[in-house]
């Protein structure tokens, strides 16, 4: 997954797990088809509304809180270089992200190592 597209290439791949056509999807969700194939080639950035990410949770079945619910809106945040919901609402959690960026960036950890320190930190 591309980290331009991840949102896109999710919502794609969780419409095709459900056998869901583009079409029948955006029917479903109450989404312009030209947009949702838009956000899922990344060539608009995921949608911020709430109320539009609420309609996309329905369609593809999530119920609010679940990790998928969660994982959407993750996804959705951060393809538009925001903080995900779940880390900018914990106070404690947001006063800590200065303190790991400078240490992940004084460490210059290529690619592969980032990704592997952020599964771990996601284990825990």
């Amino acid at each position: 997954m591309s980290e331009t597209n991840a949102f896109g290439e999710w919502l794609k791949a969780k419409r095709a797990e459900r056998k869901l056509t583009l079409r029948s999807f955006a029917h479903r969700a109450g989404i312009d088809p030209g947009n949702l194939s838009r956000y899922e080639r990344g060539v608009l950035p995921p949608p911020q509304d709430e109320a539009v990410l609420e309609r996309i949770g329905n369609a593809l079945g999530f119920r609010q809180g679940t990790s998928d619910w969660r994982e959407m809106s993750s996804l959705a945040a951060v393809g538009a270089g925001r903080i995900p919901p779940d880390i900018a609402n914990d106070p404690e959690l947001l006063k800590a992200l200065p303190v790991l960026f400078r240490a992940v960036q004084g460490k210059k950890l290529g690619r592969e190592e980032l990704v592997r320190l952020a599964r771990k930190i996601q284990e825990s």
